[in-house]
C-alpha cells in the first residue's frame, strides 16, 4: 500500500477525499434539517420529528425519498436554461467552497502525508471568497428564469443584500490577515497556536501568538455579515414567506427545490468552518498543550454520551427504539473506552484536530438555529441601513485599530 501511495498518491488520495467529503457533507446537511426542526420545536415547547425512527432520526431519509419521488412540474413561460441551471450552480458553488478549508493538521496514513482537506492553497481565503461571491448568481438566475414576479423580487433582494454585506464580510477579516501576514487558512490557524490555549486565538489575542490585539470587533462583524450572506434569519429577506410566497424558489419542486436547501446548509457549514478558523483557532485545542489529560477528552466524552444513549433507549416508547438506541450507545461507549484505555496514542492524537474543529463548527451551527427560533425578520430598509451605515463603518474602524496597534508594536 505504501508503494502504491508513493507512486500514485497524488491521484488516488484527492479522489478518495472528495468522495468522503461529499458523502459527509450531504449527510450533515440532511441531519442539520433534523437538528433545526428539533431545536426550534423544543424552543416552542413541541416534540418536533419523532415518528420516523427513534427520535425521528430517519426523518431525513424519508424527506430525501419524498423529494426524489415528488412530481417536478415545469411552469409555463420559464427561461429553461436559467431555470434548470440555477439550482445546480447554487449547489456546485456551495460544495466547491469546502475544497480549500483545512479540517485539521496534516495526517500520515500508510507512510503518505497529506493535508486534512481537499486542496492546500496558499491563497485559500481569497479562493473561498471568490467562490462564495458567485453564489448570488444561482439565486438571481432562479428569480429571473422562473417567470414569476415574487421569484424575481426575491432574486433582486438577494443580489442587493449579498453585495452590501460582502463588503463588511471582507473587511472584517482584514485584521486577522494583518496579524497572520498570510492568506493561507492553514497558516492562519498555525499562527494562533500558543502555550496558553485559547488565549492565543484571534478572538482573545492576549498573547504574542495571537498578535497582541483582540479581533472581537471583526469577529462580531464577520458573523453578522455571514448570516446575511447565507440568507438566514433575521436576514432571510430573499425568501420572506409572508411577503414573497417563498421567494426565489417559489416555482421549484422536487430535487431542484432540495438543491437550493442543500446549498444553503452547505454554505452554513462553510461559513461556520471559516469562522472557527479565523477567530477560534481552527483545530487547536482551547487548553494549553501541557494539560495532558485534555488530550483524552474526545474519547472520554464518548463514554458518558454512549451511556446516556443506552439509558434513553432502554426506556424509549417503541420497540425499534429500545433495540437500536442501546446498540448505538454500546458502540459509542466501547469506542470511547478503547481509545482511552488501550495504547492507541496515535489514533487518539490523530482525532484531536478534527474533534475540536467540528466541535467549534457545531457550536456555530447551533447558534444559527437558535437565532432562527428567536429573532424576527428585519424590514428591508432596516437590513440595508444596518449593513451600510453600521456594519461597514465598524469593520473599517477595526482595520484602522488593528493597523495602528501593529505599527505601534513594530516601533
Amino acid at each position: 500500500m505504501s508503494e502504491i501511495l508513493a507512486k500514485y498518491g497524488f491521484l488516488i488520495v484527492p479522489i478518495i477525499k472528495v468522495a468522503i467529503l461529499v458523502f459527509v457533507v450531504l449527510t450533515l446537511d440532511a441531519y442539520l434539517t433534523w437538528l433545526e426542526r428539533k431545536v426550534i420545536a423544543h424552543i416552542q415547547a413541541r416534540w418536533g420529528p419523532h415518528r420516523v425512527g427513534p427520535h425521528g432520526l430517519l426523518q431525513p431519509l424519508a424527506d430525501g425519498i419524498k423529494f426524489i419521488l415528488k412530481e417536478d412540474p415545469l411552469p409555463s413561460g420559464v427561461d429553461k436554461k436559467a431555470y434548470f441551471f440555477a439550482p445546480f450552480l447554487t449547489l456546485m458553488l456551495a460544495l466547491t467552497s469546502l475544497a480549500v478549508i483545512p479540517f485539521g493538521p496534516d495526517i500520515t496514513v500508510f507512510g503518505y502525508t497529506t493535508n486534512f482537506g481537499i486542496a492546500d492553497v496558499n491563497i485559500s481565503l481569497l479562493v473561498l471568497f471568490a467562490i462564495t461571491a458567485l453564489g448570488v448568481y444561482g439565486i438571481a438566475l432562479a428569480g429571473w428564469g422562473s417567470n414569476n414576479k415574487y421569484s424575481l423580487l426575491g432574486g433582486l433582494r438577494s443580489s442587493a443584500q449579498m453585495i452590501s454585506y460582502e463588503l463588511a464580510l471582507t473587511l472584517s477579516v482584514v485584521g486577522v490577515l494583518l496579524i497572520a501576514g498570510d492568506f493561507s487558512l492553514k497558516h492562519i490557524v498555525e499562527k494562533q497556536a500558543g502555550d496558553f490555549g485559547l488565549l492565543s486565538w484571534n478572538i482573545v489575542g492576549l498573547t504574542k501568538g495571537g498578535g497582541g490585539f483582540t479581533q472581537i470587533i471583526g469577529c462580531v462583524c464577520f458573523f453578522i455579515a455571514a448570516i446575511a450572506e447565507t440568507n438566514r434569519v433575521p436576514f432571510d429577506l430573499p425568501e420572506a414567506e409572508s411577503e414573497l410566497v417563498a421567494g426565489f424558489h417559489t416555482e421549484y419542486a422536487s430535487m431542484k427545490f432540495a438543491m437550493f436547501f442543500i446549498g444553503e446548509y452547505t454554505s452554513m457549514i462553510a461559513v461556520s468552518s471559516l469562522f472557527a478558523i479565523l477567530f477560534f483557532g481552527g483545530w487547536l485545542s482551547p487548553f494549553p498543550a501541557s494539560w495532558a489529560l485534555t488530550h483524552y477528552l474526545p474519547s472520554i466524552i464518548l463514554v458518558p454520551l454512549g451511556l446516556w444513549v443506552i439509558f434513553d433507549g432502554i426506556r424509549y416508547e417503541t420497540i425499534l427504539g429500545r433495540v437500536i438506541l442501546p446498540g448505538i450507545g454500546f458502540v459509542m461507549t466501547a469506542i470511547g473506552a478503547s481509545l482511552f484505555l488501550s495504547p492507541m496514542a496515535v489514533v487518539n492524537e490523530m482525532i484531536q484536530g478534527p474533534f475540536w474543529f467540528f466541535a467549534k463548527v457545531g457550536a456555530v451551527l447551533f447558534f444559527y438555529i437558535w437565532m432562527r427560533g428567536t429573532l424576527p425578520r428585519f424590514r428591508y430598509d432596516q437590513l440595508m441601513d444596518f449593513g451600510w451605515k453600521f456594519l461597514l463603518p465598524v469593520s473599517i474602524a477595526n482595520v484602522v485599530l488593528t493597523s495602528a496597534m501593529i505599527m505601534w508594536r513594530m516601533k
